[in-house]
């Protein structure tokens, strides 16, 4: 199985199935001298981990990181750094229940990668779905805690804007409230609501999609390149990898082509510090492929769970039409967990696009801080 790796500079190889001993990555490309320890990554994994709430898949696993290589001990601030060499990562699995599978290894999920991996390649790990579950996005979220650090002071949040056909009201949104709730939702009173409604669909054995919405800020103006190095296109990209995702969009996106070229314009003014302000951000933070300064909004859709309990028709592995039923531990809407997932996909490409823009450009005077 090829493409197990993304990004240019900074570049993430990631490994490990979900029935495995364990999975982890490698991270090339980071600079040297930053302090990093496990702790620094642990604090993103425990957002994304499962089992915190019912609305989640209830496999226990701790997620406890390792860092294998690409530290040492910095004498002169007695922390530990990164030296420039690869960072080898690991995560150990240690609630796997293979057996829940045993059921439906010759069939095939309708909505899942089932048939198409077995049609590439000739076989397939049952066991939750190997390489194409998402147990392999915990791997993500621990190179993306790198990433971080790499673009900091920029700051990427992430938040769960619709559940279903529900969507939030932005009049009442509010970041501190998503670390408040199971649903990384900025609205209270939404988030209140989509306990009973998805507490009813984990009840009957369904499942329900989602659309997360990811803002990065303080990200300055000229990172990315305006024909094949797009920074959206990279956005998107990686984005449309994260498993289960059908849909990405830019700023306005889609609702874009409803507006008029008067009203997508996004004017600019001259500030009173004599840098340049953007009255609108309806390019979410990027024109011609290059970052503006603005804060960098992008939103993707996560179609609902492929496993669940109501019976579906399908084929099994010798062309045999069958029913189906997948038994076992999964989430209601895989959409909740994938907030940090995208918050982590975000900083790998910015952290990626940090590194070319410095490689190509070269220290040149700072452009003007982020536009509000």
């Amino acid at each position: 199985m090829s493409h197990n790796t993304f990004g240019h500079l900074f570049r993430v190889t990631t490994f490990g199935e979900s029935h495995g001993p364990a999975i982890g990555c490698v991270v090339d490309g980071c600079p040297p001298l930053i302090p990093l320890d496990e702790a620094d990554i642990q604090a993103f994994l425990d957002l994304r981990r499962p089992g915190t709430s019912r609305f989640t898949t209830q496999r226990q696993e701790a997620d406890r990181v390792k860092i294998l290589s690409g530290v040492f001990l910095d004498e002169k601030t007695g922390r530990q750094v990164t030296t420039g060499t690869p960072i080898a990562l690991q995560i150990e699995n240690t609630d796997q229940r293979s057996k829940d599978y045993d059921e439906i290894k010759d069939k095939y999920r309708p909505g899942h990668a089932d048939f198409t991996y077995d049609v590439k390649y000739g076989i397939r790990d049952h066991r939750g779905g190997g390489r194409s579950s998402a147990r392999e996005t915990a791997t993500r979220v621990a190179a993306g805690a790198i990433a971080r650090k790499i673009v900091a002071p920029a700051s990427i949040r992430g938040a769960l804007v619709r559940l279903g056909p529900h969507a939030i009201d932005r009049e009442r949104w509010d970041w501190e409230e998503v670390s408040r709730n199971p649903f990384f939702c900025p609205d209270a009173k939404a988030a209140a609501f989509f306990e009973t409604y998805l507490d009813e669909i984990r009840k009957a054995g369904s499942s329900i999609g989602a659309v997360i919405e990811i803002v990065a800020e303080d990200v300055p103006a000229g990172w990315g390149a305006p024909i094949y190095g797009k920074l959206d296109s990279d956005l998107a990209a990686a984005l449309m990898s994260i498993n289960a995702v059908k849909g990405v969009e830019i700023g306005d996106g889609f609702a874009a082509a409803a507006l008029s070229g008067e009203a997508n314009a996004d004017e600019m003014r001259l500030g009173p510090d004599g840098r340049p302000i953007f009255l609108s951000n309806h390019a979410g933070g990027v024109l011609g492929g290059i970052s503006t300064g603005q804060p960098i909004i992008a939103r993707f859709a996560v179609k609902p769970t492929s496993s669940i309990l109501a019976p579906r028709q399908t084929l099994d592995r010798a062309g045999q039409e069958t029913d189906i039923v997948t038994k076992g531990r999964h989430d209601p809407c895989v959409g909740i967990r994938a907030v940090p997932v995208g918050e982590a996909m975000v900083a790998c490409v910015l952290a990626d696009h940090f590194l070319c823009h410095r490689a190509q450009v070269g220290e040149r005077p700072k452009p003007p801080p982020a536009v509000r």
